[in-house]
């Protein structure tokens, strides 16, 4: 059994930031432990770098037999990059197998991330996005064994672009109706500081709103993210929403003008990146601001929003 010969197995990887971040063209180094408690022939010690994404979602089916052969499955697959490395190769010598000793082997390795625009890796509801590093084990007349570790990989942006760190504005309006009778309108403007964030970042978002209808009205701040999976071409799509965090403001008084608030949404340390750079899977982010009247539809301003990995170094420009 392998486990009675190999013993404390591991792969030690090299981290290259304090978030154990990869990107393309990147270096990938560390080193390969493991114990043999006998003589061992190995055949080969390989090392697989290999980037890709795939979906997966079904429709239909149900409790019955002939529900379920109704049902319908989707999938695509692409794959980045897929590339071997010999770190023992066979006894060159003599042609076979070369043997190993009792005791603990220590096997540095490096390889590097081909140049490409790869997307971030990612795990949603349908799908995912994963790089991995596979070290194989190839002995005579046994199986292969394979020991699998997830590279966290990052698709870096510059987040000091001046369109992404300008501010951002919109408004809305709308006049409240009883019957016959037209109230005052109802109207905001929403500014929010840039456009990119990084998780565990907080956004701030300016609100002014002027109340001239006779109900109270309460804003609302959310961020919403976007999962959007794919087959190939686009034939088929299906979408997830999720509401990430939200914040409820000051209720605007009737009759009131000129009020401002200020309210904040701070984004998850552990979200997804934005994911625009792939063409099965699309991960996008909205802040959105809702003015809610009571027995009225409510006035939206959304705000698409970027999350990268690196945060902004400057501070946004100032616009007067």
């Amino acid at each position: 059994m392998f486990q009675q010969t190999f013993k404390n197995f591991n792969i030690n990887l090299n981290a290259l930031n304090e978030r154990n971040t990869l990107s393309s063209g990147d270096l990938v180094t560390g080193q390969i432990f493991f114990d043999l408690t006998k003589p061992t022939n190995i055949n080969s010690i390989t090392l697989a770098l290999k980037g890709e994404a795939h979906v997966h979602w079904s429709t239909g089916g149900g409790g019955s037999r002939k529900r379920r052969r109704r049902r319908r499955h989707y999938s695509a697959k692409l794959e980045f990059f897929n590339f071997k490395s010999d770190i023992v190769q066979r006894n060159g010598a003599i042609g076979g197998p070369s043997k190993l000793q009792p005791g603990t082997h220590v096997y540095p390795f490096t390889c590097q991330l081909p140049q490409g625009n790869f997307p971030s890796s990612f795990q949603g509801v349908h799908g995912h996005i994963a790089y991995t590093l596979t070290v194989g084990i190839s002995r005579p007349w046994h199986l292969s064994k394979d020991f699998v570790t997830q590279l966290n990989f990052v698709n870096r942006i510059d987040a000091n672009q001046p369109e992404l760190l300008a501010p951002l504005a919109g408004s809305n309006s709308m006049t409240l109706c009883c019957l016959w009778c037209a109230s005052g309108p109802v109207s905001m403007t929403v500014r929010l500081g840039k456009k990119v964030f990084a998780p565990g970042e907080t956004a701030k978002i300016t609100c002014k709103f002027s109340n001239a209808s006779s109900r109270t009205a309460t804003p609302k701040a959310r961020l919403v993210q976007n999962q959007t999976f794919y087959t190939h071409n686009k034939g088929q799509s299906r979408k997830s929403i999720k509401h990430l965090a939200s914040e409820t403001g000051q209720p605007v008084s009737p009759h009131s003008s000129d009020v401002y608030t200020e309210m904040t949404l701070t984004v998850p340390a552990a979200v997804p990146l934005t994911i625009s750079n792939c063409s099965i899977i699309e991960v996008d982010y909205i802040i959105e601001v809702r003015l809610c009247v009571r027995a009225s539809s409510d006035l939206i301003v959304l705000f698409p929003i970027i999350l990268c990995d690196i945060p902004a170094y400057t501070d946004p420009p100032s616009y007067s």
